[in-house]
């Protein structure tokens, strides 16, 4: 599929040919991945940013946030309840955090890896290739990182770099392929100044990068924001703006599988909160194949607002456990035992029942 065919894509409205669509990235889904849906226990462990992106409530100015860190022991109460309810995998993320040193990092990744049997993804920003290193060496899997759109102007605009400091998380992206992580990345959907043909770069790119992850979610404004202000967002020309809406997201879910089968794609909490009611169903049914139920404690996961009101924000743990399994079992899918590395071998062999 060339970029011409995925722009052709994410502006088609028929709704025939959109389910043509839906289906196309269903059975590749199922050709390339299976029927399990995996489930990644994510830990949000710090709301510090020093960064200034302009469409993220964790930015460093925003001084109505309630700033956090959580304890390596309220990380590990956390990564207990992962193990006890069978994931294979926590996501530990948070801001650009410099005082989440190396070390301590290390150290939280190493007590992880000797207690328990779990995939440990990491989604702490951009850091040294030493820090990089570290983790790595101290047995972090995968490595979380948005390139967020493929536009340097637009991405520029919404980025400014930290002082003394160029940002290019595509370079970093290859580094960390080099240094033996499964990489993951993604894009915002409808971001103010994002064109289609700008959004159909984005998903040529993860191609390219031959993602083993791939998370996209509508883009959801916050009003502490520079996006906030309307006299600040970016336009995109000829009335080209992406849509941040439900089904545009859908469409990027489809196209992602499409382009790259192996991958491991979520059905997001963003996408959740556009749709309350079975979003995340929808979101399956058209080439996801992971859910990320929320470990964080309630008292801190209320406080990680990279966006307002955000679906599930308070409910416990525990309940999240339950409403994933249920989700799951409702579109006839079973939950993923173990890891759930992305596949690099051949297709799934189809048993006699499917």
């Amino acid at each position: 599929m060339e970029s011409d065919q995925i722009h052709a894509w994410l502006r088609e409205t028929n709704p025939a040919r959109l389910t043509h669509l839906w289906r196309m990235a269903d059975a590749t889904r199922q050709q390339y991945v299976g029927g399990e849906v995996h489930l990644r226990g994510l830990i949000e462990f710090s709301n510090h940013c020093v960064r200034l992106c302009a469409y993220c409530g964790l930015r460093a100015p925003n001084s109505a946030l309630t700033r956090y860190r959580m304890t390596q022991d309220e990380i590990m109460a956390c990564v207990r309840q992962a193990v006890a309810w069978g994931y294979g995998t926590v996501v530990l993320q948070s801001g650009e955090d410099p005082q989440v040193s190396r070390e301590w990092l290390a150290s939280l990744v190493r007590r992880i890896k000797a207690e328990t049997p779990l995939a440990v993804t990491l989604s702490v920003g951009e850091r040294s290739d030493e820090d990089l290193w570290a983790w790595r060496e101290a047995g972090a899997d995968r490595y979380l990182l948005r390139f967020e759109t493929s536009n340097k102007a637009l991405y520029d605009r919404l980025h400014p770099p930290r002082p003394g400091s160029a940002s290019d998380r595509l370079a970093m992206l290859g580094r960390l392929r080099e240094m033996g992580y499964e990489v993951g990345s993604g894009v915002m959907i409808g971001i103010p100044g994002q064109s289609y043909r700008d959004l159909a770069a984005d998903i040529a790119l993860f191609r390219e990068l031959d993602l083993d992850m791939i998370g996209v979610g509508p883009y959801l404004l916050h009003p502490n924001t520079p996006l906030g202000d309307p006299s600040f967002r970016p336009v995109a020309p000829d009335h080209d703006q992406v849509p941040a809406d439900e089904l545009t997201t859908y469409k990027v879910i489809a196209l992602s599988r499409l382009v790259c089968p192996r991958a491991n794609i979520p059905s997001t909490t963003a996408l959740a909160t556009l749709n309350r009611t079975n979003g995340r169903e929808l979101g399956l049914e058209r080439g996801a194949n992971v859910l990320m139920p929320n470990l964080t404690p309630p008292q801190y996961r209320v406080l990680y607002e990279i966006y307002p009101n955000k679906a599930c924000f308070q409910e416990t743990a525990e309940g999240c456990f339950g409403c994933m399994r249920q989700r799951i079992e409702s579109v006839g899918r079973t939950v993923g035992v173990g890891p759930g590395s992305a596949a690099r071998g051949e297709p799934v062999q189809p048993t006699a029942a499917e």
